[in-house]
């Protein structure tokens, strides 16, 4: 196994989020087995570059991040944990610098209502963070076809370990769920999802009462305190905020 190069941690990191729905046929290009081959193997390093990009959804995102904060390289792990978990470069990501990049990507695609309504989250303290292109622009861009169950599945939950099941984890899990009229997280409950493909994942090591993030049925990694709180965090932050106009 190669060790992996700090400098480019960031590229491993992005693709233990971005490997299920790119294995589903989702977003980013054909090549998930190589993606998940080479960041579960230590060798994902700046070589795979071109291939991340193709993830058009998530990389204007992490550009804005990394501007707002004068880091060079979009792929910076701290800047993709800020995409995908949240972290403090959020903060410094202006209303306007958010505005810009979705009214460049979305602006026109959007009825002007919707268009509106998006829009007007940046203002409101929206952040480049994955929860809210879930429930404030794919919702609003995919309307006729996102429902709960595609909502549930693209934001990234966390969920606490109850059993270790060879290529899966039994965990609990708080779901997404309507309650009078908003969106808010309802009691966790036991569910099931994968850890691997193909011998291969990213929580080998995890074992009961740990607490794993998840991103469409698939562990990405174990969370620590510090990133467990900041995605929880974050999370409520952006449901507030897509509460106002549900």
């Amino acid at each position: 196994m190669v060790a992996h190069d700090p400098s480019t941690a960031g590229i491993p990191l992005f693709i233990r989020y971005a490997f299920m729905p790119n294995h589903l046929g989702y977003c980013g290009g054909r090549e998930n087995e190589l993606l998940l081959e080479r960041a579960a193997t230590g060798q994902a390093g700046p070589a795979l570059t071109p291939l991340l990009k193709q993830f058009t959804g998530a990389a204007p995102y992490l550009r804005a991040i990394a501007a707002a904060n004068g880091i060079g390289d979009p792929f910076d792990r701290r800047v993709v944990e800020a995409y995908w978990l949240g972290n403090d470069l959020l903060r410094n990501v202006s209303a306007g610098d958010l505005y810009q990049t979705l009214d460049e990507r979305f602006g026109r695609h959007l009825p002007a209502k919707l268009r509106e309504q998006v829009l007007r989250k940046p203002p409101e303290g929206a952040k480049p963070f994955h929860f809210f292109h879930v429930v404030d622009v794919y919702r609003h861009l995919e309307r006729e076809t996102v429902g709960m169950a595609a909502m549930e599945n693209c934001r990234i939950s966390w969920g606490r370990v109850k059993a270790v099941e060879g290529a899966a984890l039994t965990v609990d899990r708080a779901p997404l769920v309507w309650r009078d009229g908003k969106l808010t997280l309802g009691e966790a409950v036991p569910e099931r999802v994968l850890r691997s493909v193909d011998g291969l994942g990213f929580v080998d090591s995890v074992s009961v009462g740990d607490w794993v993030s998840i991103h469409w049925g698939w562990a990405c990694e174990a969370l620590d305190e510090r990133r467990l709180r900041a995605l929880q965090r974050w999370t409520g932050v952006h449901l507030a905020i897509t509460n106002r106009t549900v």
